[in-house]
């Protein structure tokens, strides 16, 4: 893990169903997220806010909304997070929706081929997010991003990262699932994804599974944390725009991202679908910035 955080603001909602999530960043920032990294000694560099095109509102053609604007803007994420890698820096997209994930794990992805090192995707989402443009009832990208990082879509998204597919689905885990599509859950299983949904939680326990989803990370794997602010139970976290009950407790949430900061390898993040306009006085986003503070190794005790 690297002493150098990058902040990149990706305000859109472009690939959403629901207006909002472009207020992400900043409800983010409100909530003291540079300060909370910077009093456990880590140094944050604020990039401020990607300036990609407006969200222009409209219904879905040939089975996608926005894609002319969701590729732009991925294109701009995967630029930055690239830049930021290349550098040395841990960069963290503060979303902005999920669609936005197509650009900074195909960076990831690139950066790994170009280092050597093995990814792995840590994919924390109430949603599977591998639906297609056949798929899909709404056509909305947020739904489709593990699909196209896979290279199941259009030419424009799954090309983004210079190889396709970006990454293999045995380089991925998700967790929390709890909301699929029928024909995207048919799909799921047809590619072969290791999915740890809440019945496995509930069974397995989150340390079983945590540890199941960390197996063969050793030192020359590159983790990427994508965590959907949906992943939480709507209960502590009622700021996202698709909320799923039944969700990960604020423990449990907890025990997930300092289990992932117990590795070392963290090396680049995601934090999507944070929507302040169905959050109660910026709750989600301080829960969000907690969570991001335990990926960082901020944990209740003093351990050895």
């Amino acid at each position: 893990m690297t002493g150098t955080i990058t902040l990149i603001g990706a305000p859109t909602d472009v690939g959403a169903g629901a207006r909002g999530a472009s207020m992400g960043p900043e409800a983010l920032r409100v909530a003291k997220l540079q300060a909370v990294l910077e009093a456990q000694g880590l140094k944050v560099i604020d990039r401020g806010n990607l300036g990609g095109p407006p969200n222009p509102w409209q219904p879905p053609v040939g089975g996608y909304r926005h894609l002319p604007e969701v590729a732009e803007w991925n294109r701009l994420v995967h630029e930055a997070v690239l830049e930021e890698l290349a550098a040395g820096r841990l960069p963290m997209l503060l979303g902005g929706d999920h669609s936005l994930a197509i650009g900074s794990i195909s960076a990831a992805a690139r950066h790994c081929r170009a280092t050597g090192r093995k990814l792995r995707v840590l994919w924390f989402d109430a949603h599977a997010d591998f639906n297609t443009h056949v798929l899909t009832p709404s056509g909305n990208v947020h739904g489709m991003p593990v699909a196209c990082l896979c290279g199941h879509g259009p030419a424009e998204l799954v090309s983004i990262g210079g190889q396709v597919p970006a990454i293999e689905p045995a380089q991925l885990r998700q967790i929390g699932i709890r909301s699929v599509d029928a024909g995207e859950k048919r799909f799921v299983h047809e590619v072969g994804i290791e999915v740890f949904d809440m019945r496995y939680i509930d069974e397995m326990g989150m340390r079983y599974t945590l540890e199941q989803a960390l197996l063969g990370v050793d030192d020359a794997t590159h983790v990427h944390v994508s965590l959907d602010v949906d992943f939480l139970d709507p209960d502590i976290a009622p700021g996202v725009g698709t909320t799923v009950s039944g969700g990960p407790t604020y423990r449990e949430a907890q025990l997930c991202m300092e289990m992932v900061a117990d590795t070392g390898r963290l090396a680049s993040l995601d934090i999507v679908e944070l929507n302040p306009a169905f959050d109660i006085r910026n709750r989600t986003a301080e829960v969000a910035v907690d969570l991001i503070g335990s990926l960082f190794g901020k944990s209740t005790l003093m351990r050895k």
